[in-house]
């Protein structure tokens, strides 16, 4: 019984390595909800397999490999098709859009207003006027851009004027077309087909990523080398 214990243990560890290895390296911050959800129901398999002593050595593998295949499957998905990886990662949600906060998003998020001001004070800001955009993050964080006037050795206090940027907008991800950038700027498929015509790209499927701003136009990255 002991060494059966033994050796499901060993082979379960390898097999977690394994499966972990093959589906990515990712920092702790990275790690969505699905992410957790898999790792959680993957140590339960191992977990209950070791002790059972009706199930082989061989079972034990057979069950990481599976549910790691099966992940596996399913974020190739959510890496091919926009909709798959909506529904399994989730989106980004915008909170703060030009210094107006967006109490819809805030309710969606279940976030309260001190929830989102501690966190704001864990990026050493202490008021919501210093904030142009914060962005729900889909692991949880909160990203902030801060209105140029409140950085440090601001162009304000160069007596600069300086035009306020806004963050860029993903228009093409992976080959398709980011539906929610193109809203989000008010324009449509036809404005992007011929603005990365413009820019010497004329298959969508052919740009890895596709982003715009206002101030520096287009940083387009295509497949092709």
């Amino acid at each position: 019984m002991y060494l059966s214990i033994t050796v499901k243990m060993a082979v379960g560890l390898v097999a977690l390595l394994a499966v972990t290895r093959i589906l990515g390296k990712k920092e702790l911050s990275q790690v969505t909800p699905f992410d957790f959800v898999y790792a959680v129901v993957l140590g339960g398999i191992i977990e209950e397999t070791i002790y059972d002593e009706k199930i082989t050595t061989l079972q034990v593998i057979y069950s990481a490999l599976l549910w790691g295949a099966v992940i596996y499957i399913i974020e190739i998905l959510a890496k091919k098709k926009n909709i798959f990886r909506a529904i399994l990662k989730g989106r980004e949600s915008v909170l703060v859009k030009d210094g107006k906060l967006n109490v819809k998003e805030m309710e969606k998020n279940h976030l309260e207003m001190e929830q989102l001001r501690t966190m704001l004070r864990q990026k050493g800001i202490f008021s919501m006027n210093e904030v142009k955009y914060a962005y729900l993050e889909t692991n949880g964080g909160l990203s902030v851009m801060k209105y140029q006037k409140q950085e440090p050795v601001t162009p304000e206090l160069m007596k600069l004027e300086v035009k306020e940027k806004k963050p860029s907008t993903l228009l093409i991800d992976e080959g398709e077309v980011v539906e929610d950038g193109i809203k989000l700027l008010g324009k449509d498929g036809d404005w992007l087909r011929e603005s990365i015509k413009t820019e010497g790209y004329h298959n969508i499927k052919d740009i890895f990523c596709a982003e715009w701003s206002e101030e520096e136009g287009f940083y387009i990255v295509s497949y092709k080398k």
